[in-house]
């Protein structure tokens, strides 16, 4: 798209950006629902960090974009560096360092500008940014790691289950294909999921029920490929009070 560079930046490397608290992602699926969008851009993205907020627009000018908001800049490099090129709905994302400071990060440092006092040409994609502010979910950090072994999961003996929210323990069942997850938030949606866990060889679906929320089962092609997406997702904090917990299903 044509206002990509423009708009979003580049690598240090490629155009002089500096590294900076917001990434820039284009060559996203622009059939996906804005709402979806930014909640499925939390998902995969908070694993590195606490996000401030994520920016999407509904204009021509910047459909297949999006602007996520570290609170550092460590974890933007870091979700720059790991999630580059990743499947993101069936397409690779392309990210850089934005060249344009959010207004949450302006109004922190005390150099925001309001936008009406701005030179016209130098108003930037995020000049919406309040009016998306209010759509946004909140911190439902449900990204699971972007390519296997990047985060180690502890054992079961060591979640900490004290305090969560309460959890069904299903008795002891031999290891199957399909995995049974619980304690996840009441927000949580099946593509949101599907996109933790589609990362995993020999995924087929994931099946949510509506009455019962806060738990999911997701399927495998085999029992080890299962086993894989358990060990590698067991107790990722999907927030900070929704540790998530994988067990086999009960079948």
């Amino acid at each position: 798209m044509s206002g990509d560079a423009a708009v979003g930046g580049g690598t240090p490397e490629a155009n002089g950006t500096p590294p900076n608290v917001t990434i820039y992602i284009n060559n996203l699926n622009e059939k996906i629902k804005l709402e979806e969008l930014k909640k499925s851009l939390r998902a995969v993205f908070s694993q590195f960090g606490k996000i401030l907020d994520v920016l999407a627009f509904k204009t021509l000018k910047h459909k297949g974009q999006a602007w996520v908001v570290f609170e550092d800049v460590a974890s933007a490099t870091e979700a720059l560096k790991s999630m580059q090129d990743f499947p993101f709905h069936n397409k690779p994302m392309k990210i850089q360092y934005a060249k344009t400071k959010s207004d949450i990060i302006a109004k922190a440092d005390g150099t925001f500008v309001p936008r009406e006092r701005r030179k016209r040409n130098d108003e930037k994609p995020e000049k919406k940014q309040k009016r998306e502010q209010h759509h946004d979910i909140g911190q439902v950090g449900l990204g699971g790691n972007a390519y296997p072994g990047v985060y180690g999961a502890p054992p079961l003996s060591q979640l900490p289950f004290a305090g969560a929210q309460k959890v069904m323990m299903p008795e002891i069942i031999v290891p199957n294909n399909i995995l049974f997850v619980q304690n996840l938030p009441h927000e949580t949606t099946p593509m949101m999921l599907q996109m933790l866990f589609c990362q995993y060889p020999g995924f087929k679906e994931v099946r949510m029920i509506e009455a019962k929320p806060g738990i999911a089962f997701v399927e495998y092609g085999d029992e080890g490929q299962a086993s894989a997406a358990m060990n590698h997702l067991q107790g990722f904090k999907i927030t900070k009070d929704n540790q998530m917990l994988i067990t086999y299903a009960k079948k």
